[in-house]
């Protein structure tokens, strides 16, 4: 039989072993609350600091506001598009091409907490394995300065390619690669908002215009695949190559009617002061000589109808042509991209 010393020590060990558990206990959850008081002052200061970035604006807002809410979400059908037409002669050889891609459709959710945006874009056919083509296309929208680019690797280009015959070309038998960028300045930012029309970062209340100023890059290459020379041993090795930098201004338009609805649309034609264009076939290259017409062509569209202060619709179209011609080498270029969107401010 245990004595009772045993017993009386027993119930101190015990004793000190619950107050030990009690102590740490209360010092986790001080610590927890502790912690959990930081996180909420730094997620206040933090929310702070993007409302008062957010609804800092340069705009007068009797044309131009923030919409309200703290989280704009929409949902987005998206499809893309690029054609090229070449045409030039060689060693008293005329040779012509009419290629297209195939159109790229994407579905996308994208959220914007305090002018803080981030999207999903996916594509079914991609999924699929039919599409494989690889796009990338970034956009900024502020009060003065906008921005487009896109780059897009293609090996889904089909047309017509004419050099002593007709020829056609499928899938894979041509690699494209294309970069466009373009750049504007609105001068009547205080009245006239691009974010408005195309992010629906703002709302535009008023009809309003701005005079642009801007820059344009398009440049690429289209290259004849070894595939082609596989399957027709006869076909030309073709490569055109094109390098536009033009600077120029425009004008862009918000008509907004009945309050609820704003189409936009703006132009901004560049002047091409700096080109690399050349035309090669089976290694015999031909340079771009004294231009006679050489542009560079930025159109945009936009309908944007809010039911509400909170739902929104509407549907956008971002083109960019070019045009160039001399005594040597004509190639014109036209990539755009439409878009349609259901949003929500919450």
């Amino acid at each position: 039989m245990w004595s009772k010393s045993f017993y009386i020590n027993l119930t101190k060990q015990v004793y000190s072993s619950l107050k030990l558990f009690v102590l740490t206990m209360l010092l986790a959850t001080t610590m927890s609350a502790t912690a959990q008081s930081r996180r909420e002052q730094m997620r206040a200061r933090v929310d702070s600091v993007l409302s008062t970035r957010y609804y800092k604006t340069p705009y007068d807002t009797n044309y131009v506001v923030r919409p309200e809410g703290r989280l704009t979400l929409k949902f987005r059908f998206n499809q893309t598009g690029n054609s090229i037409h070449a045409k030039g002669t060689v060693n008293d050889i005329y040779s012509k091409a009419d290629l297209k891609t195939s159109h790229k459709t994407t579905i996308s959710v994208a959220a914007s907490y305090r002018g803080i945006s981030l999207g999903l874009a996916i594509n079914p056919s991609k999924l699929k394995g039919i599409y494989k083509d690889y796009e990338f296309n970034l956009n900024y929208y502020s009060s003065r300065f906008s921005l487009d680019a896109s780059y897009q690797r293609s090996t889904t280009l089909t047309g017509d390619i004419e050099r002593n015959g007709l020829q056609r070309l499928e899938n894979g038998d041509v690699t494209m690669r294309v970069l466009n960028l373009a750049g504007y300045y609105a001068f009547n930012y205080r009245r006239f908002s691009f974010p408005a029309a195309f992010t629906q970062s703002y709302i535009q209340l008023r009809s309003a215009g701005s005079w642009l100023a801007g820059f344009s890059y398009q440049g690429g290459s289209i290259k004849t695949s070894d595939d082609l020379k596989a399957k027709n041993p006869n076909a030309p090795d073709v490569r055109i190559y094109t390098g536009h930098v033009g600077i120029g201004g425009g004008y862009g338009y918000n008509l907004v009617l009945g309050k609820k609805w704003l189409f936009h649309f703006s132009m901004l034609p560049t002047f091409v002061v700096y080109n690399r264009n050349n035309f090669t076939v089976n290694d015999e290259r031909k340079r771009a000589k004294r231009m006679r017409f050489n542009m560079i062509f930025n159109e945009r569209v936009a309908i944007v109808h809010n039911f509400s202060p909170r739902y929104f619709a509407g549907a956008t179209l971002v083109m960019n042509n070019s045009v160039f011609d001399d005594d040597v080498v004509v190639v014109n270029q036209n990539k755009w991209r439409a878009r349609a969107f259901v949003g929500v401010r919450l």
